[in-house]
């Protein structure tokens, strides 16, 4: 990990190199980012460092894919990292509470682990940095449907 300073984002500040379950100690370490970061932070610049982090994982990917030999590792997280902020962001309106953000991450986590179409072929099909941070990308969208039909449907009484 710290053979080069990209490692130490791309594996989710070691959170990555759990021996079981990476990902979702990589999810948890995005959530803890998040509650620690939340309050620093305005609603207009949370997009701005998502955007920041998604490039930049891009390319964390990408080198210590290449320094492990495997693409996509298990222990590279930092796609996790940046897509539950992207589901905890979004969702705040109406999943502000502790319990309601284990719910966002726990959805999150069911997508990302099931990779139902389209993410699996994402996963599949795109081989590089990009491809490692998009269809987590495509999970936390998955994940902000499934939490907003449950707004609609739980929430708003489908008015």
């Amino acid at each position: 990990m710290l053979s080069n300073p990209l490692h130490v984002f791309s594996l989710g500040f070691g959170s990555g190199l759990a021996w079981f379950s990476p990902g979702t100690f990589g999810t948890l370490m995005g959530w803890l980012l998040y509650v620690w970061i939340n309050p620093r932070m305005t609603e207009g610049t949370w997009p701005v460092l998502i955007a920041i982090a998604f490039v930049a994982g891009c390319l964390f990917c990408h080198v210590t894919g290449r320094a492990l030999g495997v693409v996509d590792h298990g222990g590279i997280v930092w796609d996790e990292i940046v897509a539950i902020w992207i589901v905890l962001f979004v969702a705040a309106r109406y999943f502000s509470s502790p319990f309601e953000q284990l719910v966002c991450v726990l959805v999150f986590r069911f997508f990302d682990i099931a990779k139902p179409p389209p993410i699996r072929w994402f996963d599949r099909h795109w081989k590089n940095g990009f491809g490692v941070m998009f269809d987590d990308v495509v999970a936390a969208l998955m994940s902000l449907l499934t939490l907003a039909a449950y707004v609609y449907v739980f929430r708003l009484g489908g008015h």
